[in-house]
């Protein structure tokens, strides 16, 4: 095999790694109702099944990027990989939920190893950066893509096996990432070798953790409730001192070149992106499912679309990156974005899905082009040597906004939704209707199974024109997001970011030699 083939291989089998922690991500989606039925966990305990892996994700991992520096990239990686077996493995026979919260949180953990070493090692495999650009593409685009078809893997598992067979799956795949990663992945000395910096760890953990954990009980414990509130608190404040720390300490876990705007108006573009894309794609299976009665597995079907658009549009990224400056590709990957979110404010009730498809190929093409040339950014701005922590930075902005749009989107439209259904059901006189009407079209269409014709078709009328109205308004929320993000991208950004940082913040490697 040329060497120029074995980096692409190499490329590749990290890639696959990446696959793996973006479908963990979203798989178990689906599987909730086969689920409860076999652990009979309460809706709190289901709700900490699916999200325990992205709060330890997101919390932890820019502590993972700063030790992966370290301990050494292939080394991370592998240990990230062999921690998600495990975990898979306890989670595919656990018999009680809180077994599999903690087999998802040690998943969670593995996930935070894995996704600074993928990016950081392709940076090493692609000194070149039209090859590296390329690669860099061939990252945003899995990274997207992997998330997007968890809940078409998880469907698929679910329908033919059960809940068990998703986690069952993460074992051959986590092995066979490990043997192709030895074989055709070199293990670079670690580039940093300082000692680790303690205490602005422990900071960034608890402050992320905090800010992951309040998002994600945001919704169902109230934006404004004390305990919301006093959690937000406490990630302000940890957020606060490791920003003080980072500016004081002689050997910071995040470099300050690091933290430079270029890097942070990049990584922040990229969480609002992620921001607009997550919280759309989990709008739009619940309007598939909700309006047009799709079953879990043909809502996720009917979401392949942006997935194939995201690809293209990282491809087109790809292709454009060493000719035009990453400032005008964000730009305009952000600008389609929002228009697309401006496309789905206008869904109507007999909309179909025809319109939704038209949505997610603009989104996913926007949402590629933006991802690969806002990743680009951000690693070329860190430099070689950096490239671990650098990849942790832009992971840890997206993972955060990924988790804040589902919160924040899922509740506008609930909220919009009740409020909708309330004022509905007063001027229609449905007044003996259950209260449980006002919580889905699902709870809607329950509750007048057994009411008269009229008032039945009353109901879901009402129902479907109020998720429609906090549809509307998720998606004008999304679009506002982007083009705030496009703004800042195009004010603050540099013309053309330097691929490398000033020479006395480079630390030598040597890329053949073993660790």
């Amino acid at each position: 095999m040329g060497k120029t083939r074995r980096r692409w291989a190499g490329a590749g089998a990290l890639c696959c790694g990446l696959f793996l922690l973006g479908m963990d991500l979203t798989v178990l989606n689906v599987a909730i109702p086969d689920l409860q039925r076999a652990l009979g966990s309460s809706a709190r305990q289901t709700q900490w099944i699916v999200d325990a892996y992205a709060l330890v994700l997101g919390g932890l991992v820019l502590t993972a990027g700063s030790v992966t520096d370290r301990i050494g990239r292939r080394r991370a990686f592998l240990s990230g990989l062999t921690v998600c077996g495990l975990a898979s493995l306890a989670g595919a026979v656990a018999s009680a939920p809180w077994q599999l919260i903690t087999a998802r949180g040690a998943m969670g953990a593995g996930a935070a190893l894995i996704m600074p070493a993928t990016l950081s090692l392709i940076t090493q495999l692609f000194p070149e950066p039209g090859l590296r650009h390329r690669a860099i593409s061939l990252w945003a685009a899995v990274g997207g893509v992997g998330g997007a078809l968890g809940p078409v893997i998880g469907g698929w598992m679910v329908s033919r096996h059960s809940w068990r067979a998703v986690f069952w799956l993460n074992i051959p795949l986590a092995a066979a990432v490990i043997v192709l990663s030895l074989l055709l992945v070199p293990a670079p000395r670690p580039s940093r070798t300082e000692r680790v910096d303690l205490p602005g760890t422990v900071l960034s953990a608890t402050g992320l953790l905090a800010l992951v954990w309040a998002i994600i009980e945001g919704p169902g414990r109230g934006w404004t409730s004390p305990s919301v509130l006093a959690v937000f608190a406490v990630a302000a404040a940890a957020l606060a001192a490791f920003g003080w720390w980072l500016r004081r300490a002689a050997a910071p876990m995040v470099p300050r070149h690091v933290m430079r705007r270029p890097v942070t108006i990049a990584a922040a573009a990229l969480a609002m992106m992620s921001f607009g894309m997550f919280g759309a794609l989990f709008v739009i299976s619940l309007y598939l499912q909700g309006v047009l009665g799709c079953t879990p597995w043909q809502a996720g079907v009917r979401t392949l679309p942006m997935p194939a658009a995201l690809i293209a549009g990282a491809v087109l990224a790809a292709v454009l990156t060493n000719r035009l400056p990453h400032k005008f590709l964000m730009v305009s990957g952000l600008l389609v974005v929002a228009g697309s979110f401006l496309l789905l404010a206008g869904t109507t009730a007999q909309s179909g899905y025809p319109h939704l498809a038209l949505v997610q190929v603009i989104a996913g093409m926007g949402a590629g082009v933006t991802a690969a040339s806002g990743t680009a950014a951000v690693m070329d701005s860190v430099g070689e040597s950096h490239a671990a922590v650098g990849s942790a930075v832009n992971d840890a902005a997206r993972q955060v906004g990924a988790t804040l749009g589902v919160a924040v989107q899922g509740s506008v439209l609930a909220t919009a939704y009740t409020h909708k259904m309330r004022d509905a059901l007063a001027h229609t006189g449905l007044t003996k209707v259950p209260s449980a009407a006002t919580d889905s079209v699902a709870a809607a269409a329950l509750a007048g199974r057994h009411a008269d014709p009229a008032v039945r078709s009353h109901l879901l009328t009402a129902a479907t024109d109020a998720f429609v109205a906090g549809l509307n308004r998720s998606a004008w929320v999304a679009a506002a997001v982007a083009l705030t993000a496009a703004a800042a991208a195009w004010r603050c950004l540099p013309h053309r970011p330097a691929l490398s940082p000033p020479p006395h913040l480079s630390v030598r490697t040597e890329p053949g030699a073993s660790r």
